[in-house]
């Protein structure tokens, strides 16, 4: 599949931010900062805390908002004594388009595993939904230049038991670590580096369809600065927005360069 025919998608993920009021007041914000046609070129997803997630499904049904919701993590199992947790299905019934798995917050701050993510990943294509599978590489790792070592193992980890179908219709957001809120990010050659090696490796393992399709975000300190550069490079179909998302008129800036 040519790079023309993968629709860049454009993810907000608001992390722990925003009680529900707040995230209804950000997501009309958003609504009038977008242009009209903005959706006809890009697909958005915003991800508010569960929470929220709520009063954003009734803003965006009751608006007719062109903008998909998106959850932050999810559980594997569909019910169960997992106190604290939310389960594929619950994400379903509010209409989650697009459910974040493996973020390196989750991995980092609270030992989620390779095996713990492809359980999720294969949750959340069960509930059918979509699934913005994470990998990325600790600074530690990439000054030892085994970046692509390690964002492949985690991409084929949590691919495992998918099939060709399921891999091109999911999304990978490639996550540098070390560029996740401290201002650093990878510059748009080195981000295409990574990302360029991660769809050479599903058209290895899965051919050309699931190769061509599957979209492959960058994120790690987007800013309306950035954006346009990183997604100017032929293998990154979007961003994954951490703390820009939460200001409307520069998330809209970065839905915007992701029309070219």
């Amino acid at each position: 599949m040519a790079r023309a025919n993968r629709k860049p998608l454009v993810s907000g993920n608001w992390k722990m931010h925003l009680t529900h009021l707040e995230a209804i007041n950000i997501i009309q914000k958003l609504s009038y900062s977008l242009d009209a046609s903005d959706p006809s070129y890009v697909d958005i997803s915003v991800h508010p805390a569960f929470t929220a997630l709520r009063s954003v499904q009734t803003v965006l049904d009751a608006d007719d908002l062109p903008m998909a919701l998106g959850a932050q993590n999810v559980h594997w199992a569909e019910k169960g004594a997992y106190t604290g947790e939310v389960s594929p299905g619950m994400l379903a019934k509010l209409n989650v388009s697009y459910v974040i798995v493996g973020h390196s917050e989750r991995r980092q701050l609270f030992g989620e595993t390779d095996e713990i993510v492809a359980k999720k990943v294969a949750a959340v294509f069960a509930a059918g939904m979509t699934p913005i599978m994470c990998v990325g590489e600790t600074l530690e790792v990439n000054e030892a230049a085994t970046t692509e070592e390690r964002v492949l193992g985690q991409l084929r980890a949590g691919t495992a038991g998918l099939d060709p179908e399921q891999i091109g219709s999911m999304v990978v957001a490639y996550e540098p670590i070390w560029a996740i809120g401290t201002g650093r990010h990878a510059t748009a050659d080195d981000a295409q580096a990574v990302c360029g090696a991660l769809r050479a490796a599903v058209l290895a393992d899965h051919g050309e369809g699931p190769g061509g399709a599957v979209r492959i975000q960058y994120g790690g300190s987007v800013k309306a600065a950035n954006a346009a550069d990183l997604m100017a490079q032929p293998d990154i179909d979007g961003v994954l927005v951490g703390g820009a998302s939460l200001d409307p008129g520069e998330f809209a800036q970065i839905v915007h360069s992701a029309r070219s």
